[in-house]
């Protein structure tokens, strides 16, 4: 194992274990002495939805709506560092990823920016996918540095992460990008460019939430668009 990762699996290794031994709350409703309770583990149950990646023609399935209870345990994992809550968000991913899923495919998790990364010791697209029981290649990395997304329009979104990704050691592979927030589409939409620019074969990608209002209209006849992801992952 690589001095990076080992440092990574140390650390989400010793944020699992300060759960148990500090005094905690449910990461959904605040209930005492539980991580998480049974009524908002039950709200983590999937419910898949299929969509588009805005401005593609590639499948997005999502398990979750970002809303109440599922929203308040995604930021508990990542503002919070409470990792040990990601086992309970695996098989959320897992149903999402089987909705699409062909034989042999790589799964390409989004990118964490230097400065995520530095600020929670651990990668969240990667976690879940390994609580997902998924086995990732990262293919695709950070080119760029980006401004903060946050209080930017779609179009603004658009243009800040145009060209930010760029994949390697793809060609010629079925790829499914797997991301933990979607948004507004931006970032999703250019790693499905970077994929494909370097001869992938983009099945679909795969979020383990979506905004409501991305989430809807594919909710009911498969053909709405889900949006994109964040990008300071």
């Amino acid at each position: 194992m690589d001095a990076p990762r080992w440092s990574a699996t140390v650390r989400g290794a010793l944020a699992d274990a300060l759960t148990l031994l500090l005094p905690v709350e449910c990461a959904g409703c605040g209930a005492e002495d539980i991580a998480l309770c049974a009524t908002c583990e039950a709200a983590l149950a999937p419910a898949v939805v299929h969509g588009r990646v805005p401005g593609t023609d590639l499948a997005l399935a999502s398990a979750l709506r970002f809303e109440g209870i599922p929203a308040r345990v995604m930021r508990a994992l990542k503002e919070e560092g409470r990792t040990s809550i990601a086992r309970a968000l695996g098989p959320a991913l897992r149903a999402a990823v089987e909705s699409v899923a062909h034989d042999a495919t790589v799964f390409a998790p989004m990118p964490t920016s230097r400065a995520a990364f530095r600020r929670r010791g651990y990668r969240v697209p990667e976690l879940l996918a390994l609580r997902a029981g998924l086995p990732i290649r990262r293919c695709l990395r950070l080119a760029r540095a980006t401004a903060d997304q946050r209080g930017l329009d779609v179009e603004g979104r658009r243009r800040n992460v145009r060209g930010s990704l760029v994949a390697a050691g793809v060609r010629g592979l079925p790829v499914i990008v797997l991301d933990d927030v979607v948004t507004t589409g931006a970032s999703l939409e250019d790693a499905v460019r970077a994929l494909r620019a370097e001869g992938a074969h983009v099945v679909a990608a795969v979020a383990l939430a979506a905004t409501p209002r991305r989430y809807g209209a594919s909710a009911r006849d498969g053909t709405g668009g889900l949006g994109a992801s964040e990008t300071a992952r």
